[in-house]
């Protein structure tokens, strides 16, 4: 149920304790694909990620959590794109010995541990795609423009013909988060292969390796450009049956949990995904936020939605800007103090209200909060033996590691 096997029907007013929580893990995945990444474009790893993979989910503090975390990171994906996307979708160094000129780090693919089964009740394979990192302005800029899904499609699908006919010849989704999904670059070591041929591959990879477990799910999530990944990453899986298992009847679950999500494709594109049996998508949205109705024009929301408001919240200045309403640790106070549409605002889990100034400075200042909290010391500079200081070079272990060839 958890996972949207009837389309969590009953589940969401009030917000159910167990989905509450779900959602809120997801958001945590996601939110880590920000505090990991290198946005200061003066660094020459600027577009890659902090934290190599073995010590990823402590750096960001995740492993400290209340509960166990109880997921164990298997894979970055690193992304590019065959057409111009605005700068807050995939950054560029300033410097001349930058890491990559073509590729960013766009997210990572991480498993449920023998231990964290316990508590999650099954092996959840989740793919994390990264969000936009800079302010709203590349809204100005969005281009509208959409193109065909037949690169992704397989010879047959398990639609009904007339679905099969709408997804082949009407289904369309906006270019630029198809270009960041599928595009390759052959100069760059880091994207030899797609994005999309990087998850899928792992995915492969993680379902032949638990192949005799019987309860698995596959679960995509992101925020802003991120929940538009997770969702396209989310169909392409089960629109190609990646998640059917030969000899099981029944098949793995598809779900994408995403956050303040823009619309991705057309009427068409909907019509398809809400037709697709095992795929399920849960749109979180906050009431203020203006980013879910982009575009206007052209694009039709997909999946369920479970809608939030953080001017609700007594812990917040009133009324926000629109950063505020976008962020997505605001986005995760609003859902653990979500109870149901007519009903106020009361945390009802352990969140650290803390956590919504990480990126901003939103909580009234009664609760003595620095504003913008989450910063590396000294933002990454260091004072050398001869007293002048340079931004330091990451440990070995957390430098970027090119793809490993087949």
């Amino acid at each position: 149920m958890i996972q949207g096997s009837d389309r969590w029907e009953g589940l969401t007013d009030p917000l159910d304790p167990d989905l509450r929580k779900s959602i809120l893990v997801y958001g945590d995945h996601s939110q880590a694909a920000y505090d990991a990444f290198i946005s200061d474009t003066r660094s020459r790893y600027a577009g890659s990620c902090r934290y190599g993979g073995p010590r990823f989910f402590d750096a960001l503090g995740l492993t400290k959590a209340p509960t166990e975390w109880g997921y164990h990171l298997s894979k970055f994906i690193y992304a590019t794109s065959a057409i111009d996307v605005p700068e807050a979708f995939l950054l560029r160094s300033l410097s001349r010995e930058a890491w990559s000129r073509e590729s960013n780090w766009m997210g990572y693919v991480a498993h449920v541990t023998d231990a964290g089964k316990t508590q999650y009740g099954r092996r959840d394979i989740t793919i994390t795609w990264r969000g936009t990192v800079q302010s709203l302005e590349w809204m100005d800029d969005f281009d509208p423009g959409q193109v065909s899904l037949s690169t992704l499609l397989p010879d047959r699908t398990d639609l009904d013909e007339d679905s099969d006919r709408i997804v082949r010849n009407d289904a369309r989704v906006q270019r630029g988060w198809f270009s960041i999904y599928t595009s390759d670059d052959p100069r760059s070591a880091f994207n030899k292969s797609s994005a999309r041929e990087q998850v899928l591959r792992e995915l492969k990879r993680l379902l032949e390796l638990y192949k005799d477990e019987e309860h698995i799910s596959i679960t995509t999530t992101g925020h802003s450009l991120g929940a538009a990944l997770a969702t396209l990453c989310a169909f392409d899986i089960a629109i190609n049956g990646l998640n059917k298992r030969p000899g099981r009847v029944a098949p793995i679950p598809v779900t994408a949990v995403v956050f303040a999500s823009t619309r991705v494709g057309n009427d068409a594109f909907k019509t398809v995904v809400d037709k697709l049996p095992d795929l399920r998508v849960l749109r979180v949205t906050n009431n203020p936020d203006l980013v879910p109705l982009y575009p206007l024009v052209g694009y039709a929301d997909v999946g369920v939605e479970l809608r939030v408001d953080t001017g609700k919240s007594r812990y917040l200045k009133s009324p926000g800007n629109a950063s505020c309403w976008h962020n997505l640790e605001a986005y995760m106070h609003a859902v653990a103090g979500t109870r149901g549409k007519n009903d106020p605002f009361k945390l009802e889990v352990d969140r650290d209200i803390a956590l919504v100034n990480k990126w901003l400075d939103w909580l009234k200042d009664e609760y003595l909060i620095p504003d913008s909290w989450w910063v590396v010391k000294n933002k990454g500079m260091v004072q050398g033996n001869d007293g002048h200081w340079q931004l330091a070079q990451p440990p070995l272990d957390d430098q970027p590691l090119p793809e490993e060839e087949d």
